[in-house]
């Protein structure tokens, strides 16, 4: 299995403020993330201005505010965006940010993303998921709230606007902020990975790193996982956040499940090979025998090394003539 790609998800735990946002691609970039991924939205053309927060954002965040007022101070410009992708740039990780309207999908296609992600709340957003596929550009889709069925019409559109599916990898996800374990479902990995014939990956929100780490065991390819310098700060998200410490953590368990998932065939590595002569057994002479004696059970045993005949041969060889003579514990001929 080639290493899962690893999104660290900033989101907008930047609270509006752009140096935080390009201290989080630095945090992103040491944590050893291959990407690091913004929101770009309008608030006006995401919510109304009446809109309720969702309860997790109500929790951590300004309870007395609207969902439109929070979102309008988390907005990121667009030289915002440029200057963020040049400093990616600069600092060797891939820039993704994840649009919620047709506009700002546009405007990050002009920019040149690499790939698009698309959110779990656009996954019925048919003119998105359509100008998101025309644009032939590897597509990121996560299926938080979806139904498998629904999961299958959003990639049925993407591919019928022109996209391969080998671009497209869609993300198992949960969108409580936290997850709690009982909600997390790994198990939908595999069967999404059946049903669906695209790459598969998790999205993930619980608190810590292990279901991550466990979803790449699975057979997932890519792991999203937001990103924060401190989950005391205020904010919607990130609470639900790893710190950089964490972060990295999460990184190297990752990269080593990745190095040992292996080819899935059951074989003995070449290491073994060398530990196989010395641990396992050789049928010996329990005690000196003469050339006519019959091997028995009482005059034959089975002790390492590796260096005569296997143990498995034992009942062929019990009750033959003894060849010529053996001494204690020499490897027995027939």
């Amino acid at each position: 299995m080639k290493s899962a790609f690893i999104i660290a998800e900033a989101g907008v735990n930047h609270n509006g403020d752009f140096k935080q946002a390009q201290r989080l691609v630095d945090l992103a970039k040491e944590s050893g993330a291959d990407a690091v991924k913004f929101q770009s939205f309008r608030a006006g053309a995401l919510v109304t201005e009446q809109a309720q927060k969702a309860v997790y954002q109500k929790k951590n965040s300004n309870p007395r505010e609207s969902q439109y007022q929070m979102l309008k101070k988390l907005e990121l410009s667009e030289d915002q965006h440029r200057m963020l992708k040049v400093y990616c740039q600069r600092r060797k990780i891939i820039f993704l940010s994840s649009p919620f309207d047709l506009q700002s999908l546009e405007f990050l296609l002009d920019l040149g993303v690499s790939k698009v992600k698309l959110a779990s709340s656009e996954i019925n957003h048919l003119p998105l998921l359509r100008k998101a596929g025309a644009s032939g550009k590897e597509i990121i889709l996560s299926t938080g709230m979806a139904e498998l069925k629904e999961v299958k019409q959003a990639i049925s559109v993407l591919v019928a606007s022109g996209l391969a599916k080998e671009k497209i990898t869609v993300l198992h996800c949960h969108t409580q902020y936290p997850t709690v374990p009982e909600d997390v479902n790994l198990l939908a990995i595999p069967t999404m990975k059946k049903e669906l014939g695209v790459k598969v990956g998790f999205s993930d929100h619980t608190m810590g790193i292990e279901f991550s780490v466990a979803a790449v065991a699975l057979g997932a390819v890519m792991i999203e996982k937001h990103l924060t310098s401190d989950r005391r700060l205020e904010g919607p998200d990130h609470q639900a956040s790893l710190e950089p410490k964490e972060f990295k953590q999460m990184v190297t368990a990752i990269r080593n499940i990745c190095r040992g998932m292996g080819d899935g065939i059951k074989r003995p590595s070449r290491r073994e090979l060398v530990i196989r002569k010395v641990a396992r057994k050789s049928i010996v002479a329990a005690f000196d025998i003469r050339k006519g004696d019959v091997f028995s059970e009482e005059n034959l045993t089975i002790k390492r090394p590796e260096q005569g005949l296997s143990p498995m041969l034992w009942d062929r060889v019990l009750n033959r003539v003894a060849k010529k003579g053996f001494k204690k514990d020499d490897f027995i001929e027939v």
